[in-house]
């Protein structure tokens, strides 16, 4: 095989590692190497493929330590048996790359995930060993995060706790039929015992130590996950209620979700066709509304017969119209909670409206104030001069509440 160049290896292993949805930094520790005499901070709004609130683009280096991988699930373009131009970086050179980077204002951190070859052990100690060098050798002080392999030793993740701020273990697919079908080699009762020894010992590290009455440091950002959708016939139900599990059971950050991608001489059990996008999108919001708007995963799909989300309205809208007899809220008595689920008013906006009102009665221009869309507002909520009258049992709500279709300019 013909030696590549760096730049060569870049080219391919920065694009094998699109894939991966899981490298947002946030709850990572605040860190500055300004005391220690390194490079890199954690300061600021945390590493993200993202705009920060001041248009800033925060960016990552975001690569696979080789695309080399023996395993051959069906759904993944760098199996064993697929047909695409391999590569593999040293220790040394992804360590130089990422400082490289940052000195030049490219990067603000790492994101590292890798192919398994030979061994997940070997594979993972490469991984460490990045995370080692830049922290110890380097003093690096930016951002990493380890995409961590479910069958190495608990020893190795032990080790890419201390240096990494966030670990990820991707269950794969929503269900260990799926896993057993398109990914054979992988065990998901593998995949679940290494989370569960993660979250052990994130929640073990978080303690005080009895000597030094310090909390060691170990993976603060917690870990996550990312499953692909669209992979096969799984409903979207099905992913809430492997999503809230999981969120129950690991204490996960954040699980991210792929829209499955076609690709090159795959498997006849896969679809030929990638899901819509939205598709993924409506699993995000859902996936919001479960963390921070206190639905649960059978709210959300319960009105929908085929346990598919609806892909023209959010989730939280189809709620509201499935459940209208709970309208209108009276936005200067309503709880919380019940605020939380009027479509178009956010979690910033309903803390906004609770301190506001102790002071004064609300009218539907203050609430406009607060939100994006009044027009998304005003079927659910009675305000001081507002009521929506008949408006929230109308036949023709749902139509005058989706966006109307824009035709795309050809210039």
């Amino acid at each position: 095989m013909a030696v590549l160049s760096t730049r060569e290896k870049l080219a391919i292993l920065s694009d094998a590692a699109k894939y991966d949805a899981s490298c947002a930094s946030s709850g990572a520790a605040k860190r500055n190497s300004l005391k220690s005499g390194g490079i890199g901070s954690t300061e600021g709004s945390g590493i993200c493929h993202a705009y920060a609130p001041d248009g800033r683009c925060i960016s990552l280096l975001k690569i696979l330590l080789t695309n080399f991988c023996i395993y051959d699930c069906s759904y993944c373009i760098n199996r064993s048996s697929s047909n695409v131009k391999r590569a593999r970086f040293t220790v040394d050179e992804v360590v130089q790359l990422t400082l490289n980077f940052y000195k030049r204002n490219y990067i603000e951190g790492l994101f590292l995930s890798s192919g398994v070859i030979r061994s997940p052990d070997e594979t993972m100690g490469e991984m460490v060993e990045i995370a080692r060098q830049l922290r110890e050798v380097h003093k690096f002080g930016g951002y990493i995060h380890l995409k961590t392999i479910p069958e190495c030793a608990p020893e190795l993740l032990d080790a890419a706790g201390k240096y990494a701020d966030r670990l990820s273990i991707n269950v794969e697919l929503p269900t260990d039929e799926g896993v057993k079908r398109l990914a054979p080699e992988k065990k998901p009762e593998t995949i679940r015992l290494s989370m569960a020894n993660l979250r052990s010992r994130i929640e073990e590290k978080s303690e005080p130590t009895m000597k030094t009455k310090r909390r060691e440091r170990f993976a603060p950002g917690g870990q996550s996950t990312q499953m692909i959708v669209g992979a096969d016939q799984t409903t979207d139900a099905t992913i809430l209620k492997t999503s809230a599990r999981l969120y129950g059971s690991y204490h996960l950050r954040r699980i991210y979700f792929s829209a499955f991608s076609p690709i090159p001489d795959s498997s006849a059990a896969l679809p030929s066709m990638k899901p819509p996008l939205m598709r993924e999108h409506r699993l995000y919001q859902a996936d919001w509304l479960m963390r921070f708007y206190g639905f649960s995963e059978q709210e959300i799909v319960a009105d929908q017969a085929d346990g598919m989300l609806d892909l023209q309205v959010d989730p939280k809208l189809a709620w509201a119209l499935a459940n209208r007899g709970q309208f209108p809220l009276d936005v200067n008595r309503a709880s919380r909670e019940m605020l939380l689920r009027v479509p178009g008013l956010g979690t910033k906006a309903v803390t906004k409206i609770l301190e506001v009102r102790r002071y004064r009665r609300l009218r539907l221009e203050d609430v406009g104030k607060l939100c994006a869309s009044v027009a998304k507002v005003r079927p659910f909520l009675v305000a001081e001069g507002w009521s929506p009258g008949g408006l929230t049992d109308t036949q023709h709500l749902r139509q005058k509440l989706v966006p109307k279709p824009q035709q795309l300019s050809l210039f």
